[in-house]
């Protein structure tokens, strides 16, 4: 990738490949859809790692599914694990990973949250995270955030931070930004984030890709057909480009 080329990203909490109702699973037609965005990079949350559920029909590793043969990089951090498997973070690339690292950042036991953050060999830093649904878990899971942007990526490089932020009120949207000195794509091109909760009728902010080093292109969330009707979140895309 030059400085010159444009690249997407996409997130997306795909709710462990069930629709909002938990009544289908919808993972082959999630496969479809993420692919018809033609991302780049694809930050997922509530993806399974593990699924040993006796229906033939349950994938057992949903990001080497999802990725196949578009996304030959494959980064996962598991958070949650339990009897029939484990679930987390992942990122899809089309560019080999120099490193990655999974981060711990659940306050209880029943909410097991982490924070996954890779380098490509282009010099991207991504960071695809899920906050907890509690107020109380959600501040101190962003100093934990800012703790590890501080530490590993250096303030001169692409950063792209990703995911499912559950910061509905917006209470933590602008400490992220002064924290980090990021800006958040959706809300440049429209002048707020992006409703993305719940994926029939999008009225929350659910979700968000925050960036700094970059020059931002476009954005847009994918609501409507067929999102409404895969996930209980609708995804978010952006279009950057290098800085010269």
């Amino acid at each position: 990738m030059t400085r010159s080329e444009e690249f997407r990203i996409c997130s997306y909490n795909i709710h462990k490949g069930f629709s909002t109702s938990n009544r289908r699973f919808l993972l082959e037609d999630i496969r479809h859809a993420i692919r018809t965005v033609d991302s780049d990079f694809v930050m997922l949350q509530e993806v399974m790692g593990l699924d040993s559920h006796s229906d033939p029909r349950r994938c057992n590793n949903q990001f080497e599914f999802l990725a196949d043969s578009v996304w030959d990089h494959a980064a996962y951090g598991k958070n949650a694990i339990y009897e029939s498997g484990h679930h987390g973070n992942a990122i899809l690339s089309k560019f080999p990973f120099v490193e990655w690292h999974n981060t711990d950042i659940s306050r209880f036991f029943f909410s097991q949250r982490g924070i996954l953050l890779g380098k490509t060999n282009n010099g991207i830093y991504l960071a695809c995270t899920h906050f907890g649904l509690l107020k109380v878990e959600r501040r101190p899971q962003l100093k934990a955030l800012t703790a590890l942007i501080n530490r590993y990526v250096p303030a001169d490089a692409p950063l792209i931070i990703g995911g499912d932020f559950n910061d509905w009120r917006l209470e933590l949207n602008r400490e992220i930004k002064r924290a980090l000195q990021v800006k958040e794509a959706h809300t440049e091109v429209y002048g707020k984030p992006a409703r993305t909760f719940p994926g029939k009728l999008p009225l929350l902010p659910m979700d968000r890709l925050y960036f700094r080093n970059l020059q931002l292109v476009d954005a847009e969330v994918l609501s409507g057909n067929p999102w409404q009707r895969l996930s209980d979140h609708c995804a978010l895309t952006a279009i950057f480009k290098l800085p010269a």
